[in-house]
């Protein structure tokens, strides 16, 4: 038995040699076949990369043919901008000639002889009632609106540094002068006091309001301490008074100007970039990077009307022009350099004859060091990240001025020198015992839209800023929509809302909806903003929070782009981007060639295609942009599977094969297609011939606010 088991095991151990043998003998097989057929792949890769490649090479070559004939095909497009340049200097020509024919009796603004006679004939006008002076008012908020659409709408090739500074000394003029004229007329109420008198309290109030200015004026004839509160019935505005001030002869003031002419004049006037052509004398000029002087340009300007050359003003007073050279390797140039060369100017590449665009200092200028260390203080408000809404309210506590006597048929009063005065509080003789504050209550204005709580400051005549400190115990009740607060002195409020808080904007889109009409919606953080465009001008048609409609008083108006930027501000919905809202916006950074380009060949186009927000922008890098593309000739939304994912990059567009439901994103080309120089070659490709013949017959006005809306919203980085 035992000899048997060990045969037995003996066999086994043979077996199990054989069995390892063939083992080794299949993997070794399968190996070879697995390195025989990496090698296939690995072949077949290489060749199959080599044919892209080839097709590639094939791809590019034929682009390369065809670039300067697409240019051309693209620059006499192209001519529709100076069309709209030429169309609006003429305008305004015409404007001034028709405002000179109908001898109205208004001041041209423009004209300093016209605007200083008129100042001085109101400075002598001795009528002080505040009727006639809120009227008279309307009249002056008028020639600052004209000024201040000529400072943000004429291009620097029109206007020159000394007229500039004119038409701003003319807005600050107007400016005093306006509320001097409302001191005088508050004085007047006090003298007559007796015509306004309260039943209930025996002391006066009065409201007096129109679209523009509310007076709020309460003057302490009983001088008892039990009527210290007061709310004004018409306004819901109110206030309670120390104990000291019930007692004394006083009266309170609240003007409410429903604008802001209190903070520096550089807030208003930030403009938004505008379009230049350039001949090739000026591109090789250009090309060197550098600023002109503005005596070089104005020199230039002069010399060759034909070819304005022009240069933006930054919000500090600085020049920056973004300049052109004919080198494809320009942008990587400029990055290399070093940040300071990319503070002076960009050098974007554009053919020689092209349209040249200057655009925003922000694109390539970070804010500079000076201008950081100015906000040290944590109370000062930084007004590039806070903006005043709803107006200013100016807040006084006023010595009440000698009464009217009525003397048989006489009514006689004590003239003094001095004009409206402000009653001194907190007195300065009491530095040591704290007084006690004054409550405020303001009822928030309809017509604005406050997001989120709003900031209250108060504006420092000394350093010329809003402050947060000296306001205290802030209540913000949204139902009612009221805020309450108190102050240790009488101040001049505002309510500051942040400017950024509707951005990055979540989507937006543009399409066309009937000839030289389109709609462009941007879907902001609260609120969803559409604009209606038609020919020279834009409409806002509708803004919805939650689903619902808000600001009716500013919806349905025809205006002009750079007055919609006005309106939207001013009621607190601001979806255009500052000089410096990079720093507080988390930016979808892309190259400036790739973004001015891309809006406007956008506008080019936008009588045929509609355009929208991909996800897939934000994954493209800098140097390219990404949107939906749609041909569309109908009024109907555009359908979702009706849209193609676009690429482009300044020089060089695609169309991708990619949808914006894909897992992943992917350079790769759609099938069947190629690459072209230009947007409107590549959608030509995939376009039908009405589509090509619209955009061909085009208006170039539409096409130019168009233009100016995307620029203005910069939907491309801001979303």
């Amino acid at each position: 038995a035992n000899i048997k088991s060990g045969g037995k095991k003996k066999v086994s151990k043979a077996e199990r040699l054989r069995l390892q043998k063939e083992e080794e003998e299949r993997r070794l097989k399968e190996e070879e076949e697995a390195r025989l057929q990496a090698q296939q792949e690995e072949a077949a890769r290489l060749e199959k990369e080599r044919i892209e490649q080839e097709q590639m090479e094939k791809l590019k070559a034929k682009d390369q043919e065809r670039r300067e004939s697409e240019l051309a095909e693209l620059h006499s497009l192209e001519q529709k901008f100076l069309a709209a340049q030429q169309w609006k200097t003429d305008y305004r020509a015409h404007a001034k000639w028709e405002h000179y024919l109908s001898c109205d009796g208004s001041p041209d603004p423009t004209v300093l002889q016209e605007i200083n006679t008129f100042m001085s004939l109101w400075r002598e006008d001795q009528n002080e009632d505040i009727q006639l002076v809120m009227e008279k008012g309307e009249q002056v908020l008028n020639l600052i609106q004209k000024l201040q659409f000529l400072l943000l709408d004429t291009p620097p090739s029109e206007i020159t540094e000394k007229e500039t500074v004119q038409y701003q000394e003319s807005i600050l003029e107007l400016q005093n002068l306006l509320h001097q004229k409302y001191d005088v007329a508050t004085e007047h109420m006090l003298k007559v006091t007796n015509m306004h008198e309260d039943s209930d309290t025996g002391n006066m109030q009065a409201v007096i309001k129109d679209k523009n200015v509310t007076f709020c004026i309460w003057a302490n004839l009983k001088k008892k301490v039990r009527f210290k509160t007061h709310t004004f019935c018409d306004t819901q505005h109110g206030f309670d008074l120390p104990k000291s001030l019930a007692v004394s002869s006083v009266a309170v003031r609240i003007l409410h100007t429903h604008y802001d002419h209190v903070s520096p004049l550089w807030l208003h006037c930030q403009s938004v970039p505008k379009l230049e052509v350039l001949g090739s004398k000026e591109l090789t000029q250009h090309s060197k990077g550098s600023v002109e002087e503005p005596e070089e340009e104005e020199k230039k300007a002069t010399e060759e009307p034909n070819m304005p050359a022009e240069e933006e003003t930054c919000s500090d007073g600085r020049k920056s022009a973004i300049s052109v050279k004919e080198n494809s390797n320009s942008i990587a140039d400029i990055n290399e350099t070093g940040e300071e060369t990319e503070e002076k100017s960009e050098i974007l590449d554009i053919p020689p004859q092209g349209i040249w665009l200057v655009f925003m200092c922000s694109i390539t200028k970070e804010e500079t060091n000076e201008k950081e260390e100015a906000i040290t203080d944590e109370n000062i408000v930084d007004l590039q990240q806070f903006v005043p809404v709803g107006g200013v309210y100016h807040i006084d506590v006023l010595q009440l001025p000698p009464q009217v006597k009525q003397i048989k048929d006489w009514s006689m009063v004590e003239v003094l020198d001095v004009g409206l005065e402000a009653y001194p509080y907190p007195p300065e003789e009491a530095e040591d015992t704290t007084r006690p504050p004054v409550r405020i209550t303001l009822r928030l204005s309809d017509n604005v839209m406050y997001f989120e709580d709003p900031v209250i400051a108060r504006w420092d005549p000394a350093g010329q800023q809003w402050r947060t400190d000296g306001i205290s115990n802030i209540t913000y009740k949204t139902q009612e929509e009221s805020i309450t607060f108190e102050m240790g002195a009488f101040y001049t409020i505002a309510l500051l809302q942040d400017a950024h808080l509707n951005m990055p904007y979540q989507a937006w889109e543009l399409r066309p909806t009937g000839m030289d009409e389109a709609l462009l919606t941007v879907t902001a953080v609260f609120a969803t903003i559409q604009i209606q465009i038609k020919g020279n001008q834009c409409m806002l048609s509708s803004v919805a929070v939650e689903e619902k409609d808000v600001l009716s008083h500013v919806t349905g108006k025809w205006i002009s782009p750079v007055d919609l930027r006005a309106v939207l501000k001013k009621a607190g919905v601001n979806i255009f981007p500052g000089e410096y809202s990079h720093k507080y916006v988390s930016v979808n950074k892309k190259a400036a060639l790739a973004e001015v380009r891309a809006y406007q060949q956008m506008a080019l186009v936008a009588s045929a295609f509609a355009f929208a927000w991909s996800k897939w922008n934000l994954e493209a890098g800098q140097e390219q942009v990404v949107l939906k593309v749609s041909e569309h000739l109908k009024a109907d939304p555009v359908r979702d599977k009706d849209w193609s994912l676009y690429m482009f990059n300044g020089q060089k567009a695609q169309k991708l094969k990619i949808t914006e439901t894909s897992e992943a994103f992917s350079e790769e080309l759609e099938e069947s297609s190629e690459f072209h120089s230009t947007l409107y070659h590549m959608l030509k490709d995939f376009a039908s011939k009405e589509a090509i013949d619209k955009v061909e017959t085009a208006s170039f006005l539409f096409i130019d606010v168009v233009y100016q809306l995307l620029l203005a919203t910069r939907v491309l980085t801001y979303s």
